[in-house]
């Protein structure tokens, strides 16, 4: 049986086929690749979000999908957060600021004009949690619209670097549930 208090890992993106490998949808990927090493796992549809519980590198943890779109991902980490009283938020979402591939771990900090982000914040009350961006690279034009920019995929070397992060999250996670968060955040932050 699982206990009350667990470990909440959302991973943001989009719900929908033609979103699956944009640029927003690094959450989304990011939380299949830790499904892998899931124990236990047990698949819910609750609270508009796809959640998988289970044990990963003995935790508990829930692993979420918001399946509001990105814009309204705060209701649904705050029902499920609520419900299930998690002692810890992690959230992973991409960030156009950073280099394609580059990962950036922050304990608290602001939405930086990510609305997904600013949703769950305002959703929260807070900052506190910790915040796991992807770097997938700012637009090539300013006059390139942001919104068809993050929901588009990349390709070339801009795929396999950000790829490349979303694959490697089983490693971040094992690191972060077994050793300290400065450690961690000075091997995996670039």
């Amino acid at each position: 049986m699982f206990s009350k208090k667990r470990v909440l890992i959302v991973g943001l993106g989009n719900p929908g086929i033609e979103y699956e490998k944009s640029r927003h949808n690094v959450g989304f990927r990011s939380i299949d690749a830790l499904r892998a090493d899931l124990e236990n796992e047990r698949e819910r549809d609750k609270f508009d979000g796809k959640m998988y519980l289970g044990r990963l590198y003995g935790k508990d943890v829930i692993l979420l999908k918001p399946q509001t779109y990105m814009n309204a991902s705060g209701r649904c980490v705050r029902a499920v957060s609520d419900y299930y009283k998690c002692k810890e938020i992690i959230v992973i979402f991409d960030d156009i600021s950073l280099a394609p591939g580059v990962l950036r771990l922050r304990r608290t900090g602001s939405a930086g004009g990510h609305n997904g982000v600013r949703d769950i914040i305002e959703d929260l009350g807070t900052d506190a949690f910790l915040h796991v961006k992807v770097g997938v690279g700012d637009r090539p034009r300013k006059d390139f619209e942001l919104v068809d920019w993050v929901l588009t995929a990349p390709d070339g070397e801009d795929a396999e670097k950000i790829g490349g992060v979303t694959e490697n999250m089983p490693a971040l996670f094992k690191a972060l549930f077994t050793q300290p968060f400065e450690r961690v955040q000075g091997k995996f932050s670039h």
